[in-house]
């Protein structure tokens, strides 16, 4: 069964070097364990999703250049909404425009559990 996501939790993009927590600025009411939750609309670059350290699709001599993120939309989000917006679980995912894809650490199972 899927996890919400919540203020802080890891994600991950496939074509990233670094995890990054999720940061959550679409609505301010709903909490679980006095995280805020996170919905469809927390997609935004620099504001709700902190670059990935450098992107493997960037090579440049000697690396990569840093991660940009341009997310495209949350996918296989929740049915339930929060003030319109869905709600996103361990199973949702997100596609940047750069061609890497962004998903929850697969140890946020544990880590909810934890705060229950």
């Amino acid at each position: 069964m899927p996890h919400p996501i919540i203020q802080d939790t890891q994600l991950e993009c496939s074509q990233g070097t670094k995890p990054t927590p999720i940061q959550i600025t679409s609505q301010s009411f709903v909490c679980i364990a006095g995280k805020l939750q996170a919905t469809e609309a927390d997609k935004e670059a620099n504001t709700n999703i902190i670059p990935f350290g450098l992107c493997k699709l960037k090579p440049i001599s000697g690396g990569y250049l840093p991660c940009q993120p341009a997310l495209i939309k949350w996918q296989n989000t929740s049915v339930f909404t929060i003030d319109g917006k869905q709600e996103l679980t361990t199973d949702s995912f997100c596609m940047c425009s750069t061609g890497g894809k962004v998903t929850p650490k697969t140890d946020i199972n544990s880590s909810f559990e934890n705060i229950q």
